[in-house]
């Protein structure tokens, strides 16, 4: 039911375009300063070890108990803690919240979660760490996604990692964040549209395809195990983009099994680790696409990671047209990541 007016003007908020249908959301507490909009808070990216608000007590930066805490074996530490995270653009208000209107605008109030994962060392990320360590972050990833996923007023659980400065890290110390929305966001929405649309017209999966190709044409294939493969997609977004992709086809990250884990952080560590070697620890970003948790049936999609170095800077051309400009090409820039493996 539309309602005319907003609810409560202390939360979060989205807001969707008449024209596109994308939905931008609002949430201005997380920018105190106006002079935040311009500049980078370079005091907390360059945090020192002993400053850092997620290496001795994360939870007390977040004011909040972990929501998920792992130990080491003698338990006389923890290996990684996921907290609420302290500026939110997303939080649970305790009940779910109705589309409203505003003149001829749709709307609707940002509940939801945000949460932090973050991992032990101060200074060692992802692709530095062993692959027992990142197995553990996949399984964090795992258990808290299906614990977020039966909330019935999230639509959507996405898990997504910033790394340096370039990608909005705004902390150094390493961590990945837990976003769960209200509505189903729009590149998410597109994505399902069109592998719903292939699989109509096509009768197969459209990434089972895709990955079917890379298998057959080899030139951008990374990294392959029993359960995943890692390559440079044939139409990437930007310079030397990796996508990852379980073999099997699962729409949903959820339906991962136990035993997949080590295979799904090998791929996914050594992806990173040559992006590392090969461009210099470049900034980057990287999140899982998988299908919505609305409890609706999308047996045409196949979940995936996508991983995006931060390579291209916008201009004209891909602000006006909304088409990237790549200056390598997806067999080159595989070729060349090759060589650093």
């Amino acid at each position: 039911m539309l309602k005319k007016t907003r609810q409560n003007k202390n939360v979060p908020e989205l807001r969707q375009d008449l024209v596109t249908g994308e939905w931008v959301a609002i949430a201005e507490k997380r920018v105190e300063r106006p002079q935040e909009f311009v500049k980078r808070d370079a005091e907390l990216l360059n945090t020192s070890f002993k400053k850092c608000p997620f290496e001795t007590s994360p939870q007390a930066s977040a004011k909040e108990k972990p929501v998920l805490l792992y130990k080491n074996k003698n338990e006389t530490d923890w290996t990684l803690q996921i907290v609420l995270n302290l500026y939110p653009v997303f939080t649970h208000t305790g009940q779910c919240k109705d589309i409203f209107q505003v003149g001829p605008y749709f709307a609707i109030e940002g509940a939801g979660l945000h949460e932090i994962v973050i991992t032990r060392d101060h200074k060692r990320h992802l692709a530095l760490m062993s692959n027992g360590e990142v197995t553990e972050v996949v399984r964090a990833y795992h258990q808290r996604y299906n614990e977020i996923k039966n909330d019935e007023c999230v639509k959507y659980v996405s898990i997504f990692h910033n790394h340096g400065p370039e990608a909005g890290a705004s902390i150094s110390h390493p961590h990945s964040q837990i976003v769960a929305t209200p509505v189903v966001p729009s590149d998410v929405h597109r994505s399902l549209e069109g592998s719903k649309s292939y699989e109509d017209k096509n009768k197969k999966c459209v990434h089972c395809i895709i990955i079917g190709w890379e298998k057959e044409d080899k030139k951008r294939i990374l990294f392959e195990n029993d359960s995943f493969i890692a390559f440079v997609p044939f139409v990437s977004r930007v310079n030397f983009e990796i996508q990852i992709f379980p073999k099997e086809h699962r729409s949903n990250f959820e339906e991962t099994p136990k035993e997949q884990f080590s295979q799904l952080a090998d791929v996914l560590r050594k992806s990173l680790r040559v992006l590392y070697d090969t461009l210099d620890n470049p900034s980057y970003n990287f999140f899982i696409h998988t299908a919505p948790a609305d409890h609706g049936e999308h047996k045409h999609y196949h979940w995936h990671i996508e991983i995006f170095p931060k390579t291209n800077t916008w201009g004209g051309i891909e602000l006006g047209t909304g088409m990237e400009v790549l200056m390598i090409s997806p067999e080159n820039a595989a070729k060349y990541l090759k060589k650093h493996i």
